[in-house]
C-alpha cells in the first residue's frame, strides 16, 4: 500500500473519530439555512416551516430566546431545524427547496438552544 493511501485512510479514521456523537454513538446533526440562499427564498421556506410545516417557531418571536440575531437567515435556521428534528423520524428531510443543509456543528448560541432529537 502506498504512503498516500495510508495517509488517506488515517485521515478518514481521524475525521470519523472527531465527528460529534451522542453517548450512544449516534452522529449529531442539525438543519440550518444555506448561506448562499437568497433571503426571499429563505423567507418563503421559513413561512412554510412555521405554518403548514408544523415547526415550533415561538422561540424566534420578539422577546424570546432565539429572536436575536434578528435576521431572516438566523430565524430560518431555527425554523428549519425545528421542523427537521420534529419530523425526521417520519422521513422529513433538511431540503426546503435547496435552502437548507445539514451540519454537525451545534448552531446554538447564548440562550438560544437548537433542539437535537435522536
Amino acid at each position: 500500500m502506498s504512503q498516500s493511501a495510508v495517509l488517506t485512510i488515517m485521515l478518514g479514521i481521524l475525521f470519523l473519530v472527531l465527528l460529534p456523537k451522542k453517548p450512544d454513538g449516534q452522529f449529531v446533526e442539525w438543519c440550518i439555512a444555506d448561506e448562499q440562499t437568497p433571503e426571499e427564498d429563505l423567507q418563503m421556506a421559513m413561512d412554510w416551516a412555521c405554518g403548514k410545516g408544523g415547526a415550533d417557531c415561538r422561540p424566534i418571536q420578539a422577546n424570546k430566546p432565539c429572536y436575536y440575531p434578528n435576521t431572516v437567515r438566523d430565524h430560518a435556521s431555527f425554523a428549519f431545524n425545528s421542523y427537521y428534528q420534529k419530523f425526521k423520524s417520519r422521513g422529513a428531510t433538511c431540503y426546503f427547496n435547496s435552502a437548507a443543509l445539514i451540519t454537525d456543528l451545534d448552531p446554538s448560541h447564548g440562550s438560544c438552544k437548537f433542539e437535537y432529537l435522536p
